[in-house]
């Protein structure tokens, strides 16, 4: 499960740990069933409280998306729903159409932020270390 945060998003930590593995269901990337890491795991991963995960955990529990087993982990729930296709391109486009309005305000040309793009995909895609 790839996860990341920003701590200058303005977002908190958590919320954006929400939002993320709602995508991630809802995109299908997460199937029913599968487990999260644990919250010490993610904890140590992303580099931030345990709370914080403990936190995005139960709120994500409480909305259906995920269900607790306390001796055996978090699992995704069977209930979690998959968002269409047209649905999922909705999401991203309200969300690059933020993106451009706060670049346009910041006079930040087009070309450099389809350049920051792809220099983020690229950050964020797995090295060959980890396959």
């Amino acid at each position: 499960m790839q996860i990341h945060i920003s701590p200058t998003d303005g977002v908190p930590i958590y919320l954006q740990i929400v939002n993320q593995v709602k995508y991630l269901v809802s995109a299908g990337r997460l199937q029913s069933g599968e487990e999260l890491p644990a919250i010490r795991v993610l904890a140590e991963k992303l580099l931030i409280n345990p709370n914080t995960v403990a936190r995005a955990y139960r709120e994500l529990e409480v909305a259906g998306i995920v269900v607790k087993h306390r001796t055996t982990g978090t699992y995704v729930s069977a209930s979690s729903p998959r968002l269409a296709r047209k649905d999922r391109l909705k999401a991203v486009t309200g969300r690059i159409d933020a993106l451009l309005a706060e670049a346009h305000q910041m006079d930040i040309p087009l070309e450099e932020v389809i350049e920051i793009v792809h220099e983020r995909y690229d950050a964020m895609q797995p090295s060959d270390e980890l396959r």
